[in-house]
Order: structure tokens, then C-alpha cells, then sequence
């Protein structure tokens, strides 16, 4: 749990301001009206909302939907459409909605920067690796990502068929302590509030249990592929990967405003922070592909918590790809570390021994510096006795 969170009594977060890094999904029925297009007031509020945010240091990252229901609206599309047509209707879509989302947060000066990404995205280690720089790196530059499902080349087998997941895969790749699911109703109830049943609001989940899961309904909305099935999907992997995870309202004007002075929801709260759930994940998931042997000076480094350069390498063994977990020990055999290599074991091959600014010359491109960054590391002593 990060240390700035605040929680109360009940287990149940106070609000956003204790939060280092927060993902936003949006649905499309919030963001998109079936009869007159583009809502763009609540949009104008929500940009407002970020805005709020990133006042406070705040990374903020917005996982949206709205491209096909856009794009279905400037087409003149109309009824259930065939795969061709809702990717046409996502490729008109996703112009209309970066323009949206530009115009909405340039009002308070802030850089919108979008991000398509497909399921191979999450899931394979080395487009995996490149999106969470990507992501990184625009908000060390003071952007906020907007990132969709890329729906114009995505297919029926492959697709995540709903952004609840998405956005908590997304807020593990970016290393987020919360993920803010906005929706048309104000968190898990025992029931489906429409279905007639008694149905009482749950405020804190702990853990996804069948009970939990029991809870959920179907997708209540024309526009939405999810409902709280897939929140509840969403849950589990934002709580796996230590996030703190809220669902919201999203109906009214200001959502997030008012789930920071909190406002109802439900708090799904994880029994570890992101780091701790992560280097867990590196240490003891991953497959190790090779092995880095390093000299003294690169184990006192990696002891006082610095990255792994390519100076301090003596050898490597095996064949890995960049983004494969390799096994980091010392001259004499010790296990020193497990991490998540940058370079193909054939590229780290030539700049064993290298200074990090030699790495560009040699391999005739420039970029990453470290072999290992620090944020894909784990000291093999981290874990003893656990």
C-alpha cells in the first residue's frame, strides 16, 4: 500500500489524493450519448477532474472508450455491426475521440498523448516492455496517456472485448497504486439493483471470492461490451498486481472530484503495494532465459539499489530475448539478483564490459543505458524467509 494512501476505519480509501499514480476507464455510455454523439460537458468536467490531479503530481493515465461509438455516429451506422464495419467505425472513432480528449485537457494546458495497444501488448514480453516505456515516458514528460483497445486491426478471438480489463492490465504495466473503474452505477451491490431483488451496496472488497463473483450482472448498456462481470475480472488482477482498484459513478458531472471528497463507491483494497507485488512476480513467476555473471563493483551497485550497467557484466549464458527474466550472479556462482534484461542476449553479447555511453556507437542505436533498470529488479535476498 503506498505509504501516502490514506484508509479509514472501515478499510475504504478517504479519497484520491494519497495516491502516486491513478488509472481512469471510462465507458462508453459515460462518454458518448446514443442520440446526440459526444457529451462534451461531462467531458469538459472530467477534464477538469484530471486537471485536479495532475495539480497535485499526480500521474494520471485514462483508459477510454467511445471510438466505435463515435464512429458508428459520423458513419451513420446503425444496429449491431459486423466486425468490418465496427472496425471502420473505430478507425473514424479514434480521430474524433484524440480530438476530444486533446481540446478538453489543452484547456488547462495539459498534453494528451494516445496510446492504441492490442492484447499482444500486455502479454508478449517485449511489446510489453515498450508500452510501459512508452507510458513512462509521457508521464515523466507531464502527458497524459489516453489509451484504447486499437479496434481497426483487433479481432473477435483476440480482443478483450471490454476496457475493465484492459484498464487494470494497463494500470499493472504502468506500475499505478489505483485504478478508477466509472460506470453507470456506484459500485458492487449483493444483487443487480434492476433485477427486483434486495440489493445492498458493498463499500470494501478484500477478495475476489465466488461470493463476489456472484454479485455480478450482465452488461446493462448498448454501448458497453462490459458490465460488473468484468469489473470483478478487473478487480482480480488489479489486487494481484497490489493496485488499489474503485468503482464509481460516472453519471454525473465531476465523477472523480467527488469520489476524491469520498463520495459512494466500492474499494477493492490488495494486501500488497505494486513494487512488492511485482518484484514478487519477477522472482519467483518468470522462467529465468540466461544468466548475467558481474564483477564487484556491479554487486555493490545492485546492493545500494542502482540499476544493473552493461560495465559491470563479465559474461552470459544462455539465449534470451530483451524483456526475458535472466538469473543475475556473482564471479564465484552466487545468486545475486533476478530482473528483466533489456538487450537480446546476442546485443548484450557485444557490450559486455561497455561504458553506457559506448552502447549507441556499438550497436548503432541509441535508447536504453542499463542492462537491468532497477524498477525490473529483485535482489535474491529480498524474498529469503518469506
Amino acid at each position: 500500500m503506498s505509504m501516502r494512501t490514506r484508509w479509514r476505519e472501515d478499510g475504504c480509501a478517504t479519497g484520491l489524493a494519497g495516491f502516486r499514480r491513478v488509472v481512469i476507464k471510462i465507458g462508453s455510455a459515460l462518454l458518448v450519448d446514443q442520440k446526440d454523439g459526444l457529451r462534451e460537458d461531462w467531458l469538459n468536467a472530467l477534464a477538469d477532474d484530471v486537471a485536479m490531479l495532475t495539480a497535485r503530481r499526480t500521474g494520471v493515465l485514462i483508459v477510454s472508450s467511445g471510438a466505435i461509438a463515435l464512429g458508428r455516429s459520423v458513419l451513420g451506422l446503425k444496429g449491431k455491426l459486423k466486425l468490418e464495419e465496427s472496425q471502420a467505425a473505430a478507425s473514424v472513432g479514434q480521430i474524433a475521440l484524440a480530438r476530444a480528449w486533446s481540446q478538453a485537457l489543452s484547456r488547462h494546458g495539459i498534453v494528451a498523448g494516445q496510446v492504441l495497444v492490442t492484447p499482444a501488448d500486455t502479454e508478449e514480453r517485449r511489446r510489453y516492455l515498450n508500452a510501459r516505456s512508452t507510458l513512462s515516458t509521457l508521464l515523466k514528460m507531464g502527458a497524459v496517456p489516453v489509451i484504447n483497445e486499437n479496434d481497426t486491426i483487433a479481432t473477435t478471438e483476440i480482443r478483450y472485448g471490454d476496457n475493465d480489463r484492459l484498464a487494470a492490465r494497463v494500470a499493472a504495466m504502468a506500475s499505478a497504486d489505483c485504478l478508477v473503474l466509472l460506470s453507470d452505477i456506484d459500485g458492487l451491490y449483493t444483487a443487480p439493483p434492476a433485477s427486483g431483488r434486495e440489493a445492498h451496496h458493498i463499500p470494501l472488497v478484500r477478495a475476489i471470492t465466488p461470493e463476489i463473483e456472484g454479485m455480478a450482472g450482465e452488461a446493462g448498456s448498448g454501448l458497453s461490451r462490459g458490465g460488473m462481470i468484468t469489473k470483478i475480472a478487473a478487480g482480480r488482477i488489479a489486487l494481484a498486481s497490489g493496485i488499489a482498484m474503485a468503482i464509481a459513478s460516472g453519471r454525473d458531472i465531476n465523477p472523480l472530484r467527488r469520489l476524491d471528497e469520498g463520495g459512494r463507491a466500492t474499494w477493492f483494497q490488495p494486501t500488497l503495494d505494486p513494487t512488492t507485488a511485482r518484484k514478487r512476480w519477477i522472482a519467483g513467476t518468470l522462467s529465468p532465459m540466461g544468466m548475467l555473471q558481474v564483477d564487484e563493483g556491479a554487486e555493490a551497485a545492485l546492493k545500494a539499489g542502482k540499476s544493473l550497467l552493461p560495465v559491470g557484466v563479465k559474461k552470459l549464458h544462455g539465449a534470451f530475448s530483451r524483456g526475458d527474466a535472466v538469473i543475475v550472479q556473482a564471479m564465484d556462482g552466487r545468486e545475486l539478483a533476478r530482473g528483466l534484461v533489456a538487450f537480446d542476449s546476442a546485443d548484450a553479447a557485444r557490450i559486455l564490459g561497455c561504458n553506457s555511453t559506448g552502447i549507441a556507437d556499438i550497436l548503432g542505436y541509441g535508447g536504453r543505458t542499463e542492462m537491468i533498470h532497477r524498477d525490473d529488479l529483485v535482489l535474491a535476498t529480498k524474498f529469503e524467509g518469506e
